[in-house]
């Protein structure tokens, strides 16, 4: 697909570190001119540097997605660079950890509300008209999780604003589909710092999470998921919008 967005401009959230740099660096690797909207610049910035000494167009806008006027500027900003743009994706998420309901506090749930919930309304508000002026080359693609289908054990909020993301995502493919602009969902699985930093302090659970799988291994950031975003960016993926995509080596099959 090398290629397959030359001319287009994407932003990816949370694209300093794991799925957001992935799927940074895969939209890049096929032409895309990607901002990096990370919230901490030391992160974004080697990101985006590690694209752009691959030969790609990359820069970092740093941006807090719980605050809806530093999205608004953040598209302002790469309009302003790039002419357009063509594709949000929305990748950002802070909050889950794993308790019972009971011991849920509010902070917890408003670090996981702020980033999945309104930081998906916020991003699709700020695009929303250059996404339509893209026509049939829009896309809004918002990263969730299985657990937004099925719900998960120990994580009574994660599931709910995962599930929030699905929803608003479904609403948005009826409401801008006559404007040619798709909106999905990808569910991924794939090795990140966090996760991997999980492995190196309990090596039984890299077993058991390979061991769910159907294709036996821990998905890629780039190769795998950004694979798929990539995909769902381009042309070929034109006709699928309101779906969820589950990216996950086969750990999931309930769709």
């Amino acid at each position: 697909m090398t290629g397959a967005l030359a001319g287009r401009t994407a932003i990816v959230t949370g694209a300093g570190q794991g799925v957001g740099q992935g799927i940074a660096a895969a939209l890049a690797r096929r032409g895309a001119s990607v901002v990096l909207a990370a919230r901490r610049a030391e992160t974004g910035e080697p990101a985006a540097a590690a694209i752009r000494d691959r030969g790609g167009e990359a820069t970092c806008v740093v941006t807090d997605v719980t605050r809806g006027d530093d999205v608004a500027r953040c598209v302002t900003e790469t309009v302003d660079r790039y002419g357009a743009l063509h594709v949000m994706v929305h990748n950002a998420f802070h909050g889950g950890r794993p308790c019972r309901l009971e011991d849920v506090d509010d902070a917890l749930w408003a670090a996981n509300s702020r980033t999945a919930v309104w930081g998906s309304y916020y991003c699709a508000r700020a695009a929303a008209p250059h996404l339509a002026a893209a026509g049939t080359r829009g896309r809004l693609l918002f990263v969730t999780s299985p657990a937004g289908v099925e719900g998960s054990v120990n994580l009574p909020v994660y599931g709910p604003v995962k599930a929030a993301q699905r929803a608003l995502a479904k609403s948005l493919a009826r409401e801008w589909g006559p404007r040619g602009v798709t909106v999905n969902c990808l569910a991924p699985v794939a090795e990140t710092p966090a996760l991997t930093a999980a492995f190196d302090a309990n090596p039984v659970l890299r077993e058991r999470l390979e061991a769910r799988t159907a294709l036996g291994r821990v998905g890629d950031a780039e190769r795998d998921v950004g694979a798929v975003a990539a995909f769902l960016a381009s042309d070929d993926g034109g006709y699928i919008t309101g779906q969820t995509l589950v990216c996950d080596g086969g750990s999931f099959l309930g769709l």
